[in-house]
């Protein structure tokens, strides 16, 4: 029985090239991170926008590598945001980022929806693991740091 769940997990581990849950622990996302350190430091947040939006624009079902990407490229946003975490990874870029524009906070947050949305392969992969809900948490922390929801203000219409 244990041969057969640590068999199960290997072929996870196969076919999504995925050693964990956080958002550099995948093949894509580690060549992601290198083709960022190879590019020029003036290119390198068009590389970012590009990979957003065209998974903005996928219509179609969305590939794995695609997803892992765009989880990569989010949380590279997100370490710029209030409340964000710093990426302290290996798999991550070695080479310094420049400052993202702030228009990139709500692609990500919107990219992401597109990543956990059906039809995403990378979401049905990890749906089908014991680790689906931990990744499924970690995007939402992420999206939450790109697109925080608004404090409620109170109603001062009657204070004088």
């Amino acid at each position: 029985m244990a041969a057969a769940m640590i068999a199960a997990q290997r072929r996870e581990e196969i076919i999504m090239g995925t050693w964990g849950i956080g958002p550099f622990e995948n093949d894509m996302a580690a060549d992601f991170a290198d083709a960022l350190d190879e590019a020029a430091e003036d290119e390198r947040e068009t590389l970012v926008r590009t990979t957003l939006i065209r998974t903005i624009q996928t219509r179609d079902y969305l590939e794995s590598p695609e997803g892992a990407e765009v989880v990569a490229a989010a949380t590279l946003i997100a370490a710029q945001c209030p409340g964000g975490e710093p990426v302290s990874t290996s798999y991550g870029p070695d080479e310094a980022l420049p400052i993202f524009a702030i228009d990139l906070r709500s692609l990500a947050a919107e990219a992401l929806d597109r990543v956990v949305a059906a039809e995403s392969e990378l979401a049905d992969l990890w749906d089908e693991t014991v680790d689906g809900p931990k990744w499924r948490q970690a995007i939402s922390r992420i999206r939450a740091v790109l697109a925080p929801e608004p404090e409620p203000q109170e109603d001062r219409l009657f204070d004088l």
